[in-house]
């Protein structure tokens, strides 16, 4: 297996680590077959959703059986084992807990003149919420989405998962999203569940807001359907970043990377950036090691092989400039002061602290939301968060004291946008009160 070392200096090229930090956000070619079959969705509604549903994941569907009833629901509560209902719900009460944490209050400012400024932020009416289950059912995706929106009081909350080509949908995925709060659950995925989320048809309601990450295919299909609805950000295939100094241990570090590999795409992406050659080295031993006891080999190999790099920098200061340049979706450090080192991170959808701070506690359990920003938009989105699922909006209430101070303004930036009519609006109120 060939698992490339390569030496990175800030201030010179290097190939391997160039395609890393290059590679687009969103596939051409996915963004190309998301447009077709979203113009169909959008055209035919569920005629086309069914069409795309037996091509795409083999099962014949009709509209009337695109929801996941409740009975359905009750019974995969049932089937699943006592344990996993347990942990479901130890999960719900940290990832609440964060949430409830991060909400931003009401607030308001006096003005001058007696009257008040201030945001109030109030919740989605109806969110849909994307729990991605081809390659595995990630149950963890529904307690990392749907408890957020039901902290802030969204009142519909719509999940679509994709099905089997019996038409039915892994247990465990329906027991979290029973057991979460979902009102509306369909056996809809990939690109057709986001044509039916953004667009609406005779069977689904369209949604205010799109959440939830999802492969090439869906991410492109989200970015298509911006404006339609509102985004959380583009979460396309997986990637992990370790910041490493020689005190880590190597076979935390490569099993640490091969967690984020193995998720099956092939497309995932893999980052080791470290000044210590001898810590490089022993994670390339490590790797194919522990790749051979984990399921899924070939997604791996072309992910280690394709879109992973080891580099070496020359000191720590340059690895933690090559990490900010990758913006990763996740980000280890694990160095002697993890802390110290994180202070100086710009661009992370969420960092993790030290050796015992595994990614995995990210995914699964800890609290925070695991639908973090990939592809480099690390730069520029944020991860999941409570707000995302709120609408702030301004409040202004002035006296006339207010109006009268803000006058000058007003009618100066009035006539320079050429728009009287601004202007005539203060001038006729103050106008009347002085009569």
């Amino acid at each position: 297996m060939n698992i490339p070392i390569v030496t990175w200096h800030p201030d010179r090229p290097s190939g391997p680590v160039d395609d890393l930090l290059c590679a687009p956000p969103v596939d051409p070619a996915a963004e190309s077959t998301a447009h077709a079959a979203l113009e169909a969705v959008r055209k035919e509604g569920d005629r086309a959703i069914a069409r795309l549903i037996r091509r795409y994941d083999g099962a014949r569907l009709s509209p009337v059986r695109f929801r996941v009833t409740e009975t359905e629901m009750a019974e995969a509560v049932r089937r699943v084992k006592p344990a996993f209902r347990r942990a479901v719900r130890v999960v719900l009460r940290r990832v609440e807990r964060f949430a409830r944490a991060g909400m931003r209050a009401d607030w308001r400012i006096p003005t001058r003149g007696g009257g008040f400024l201030g945001e109030r932020f109030v919740p989605l009416r109806r969110v849909g919420v994307y729990i991605p289950g081809g390659a595995a059912p990630l149950a963890s995706t529904v307690l990392m989405t749907v408890p957020l929106a039901r902290v802030v009081g969204v009142r519909e909350i719509v999940a679509c998962t994709p099905s089997r080509a019996d038409g039915s949908v892994d247990c465990h995925i329906l027991c979290a999203l029973q057991i979460a709060g979902a009102t509306e659950v369909y056996r809809i995925g990939g690109i057709p569940a986001i044509g039916a989320m953004a667009f609406g048809t005779a069977t689904i309601r369209r949604v205010d807001k799109i959440v939830g990450p999802g492969g090439a295919y869906v991410t492109a299909a989200k970015r298509l359907v911006y404006g339609h609805v509102a985004l959380d950000m583009v979460a396309g295939p997986s990637e992990i970043a370790v910041l490493a100094d020689a005190s880590a241990f190597p076979a935390a570090v490569a099993a640490d990377l091969l967690s984020q590999a193995e998720h099956g795409t092939g497309r995932e992406r893999v980052l080791l950036a470290t000044p210590s050659a001898a810590l490089a080295s022993a994670v390339r031993d490590e790797l194919p090691r522990q790749a051979a006891a984990l399921s899924r080999p070939e997604a791996i190999r072309r992910v280690l092989e394709h879109h992973t790099v080891l580099a070496i920098t020359p000191d720590l200061d340059a690895a933690i400039e090559l990490v900010n340049r990758f913006a990763p979706e996740h980000l280890e450090i694990q160095t002697r002061h993890p802390e110290i080192v994180a202070r100086r991170i710009s661009s992370a959808g969420a960092i993790f602290l030290g050796s015992w701070t595994p990614e995995s506690a990210g995914d699964f359990a800890a609290g925070p939301s695991h639908v973090l920003p990939t592809g480099g938009t690390a730069r520029f989105f944020s991860g999941l968060t409570v707000e995302d699922f709120r609408r702030r909006m301004s409040l202004l209430k002035l006296t006339r004291a207010d109006l009268m101070e803000m006058r000058p303004e007003i009618e100066i930036l009035g006539a320079v946008e050429g728009l009287p009519g601004h202007v005539r609006s203060v001038a006729t109120r103050l106008a009347k009160e002085a009569r």
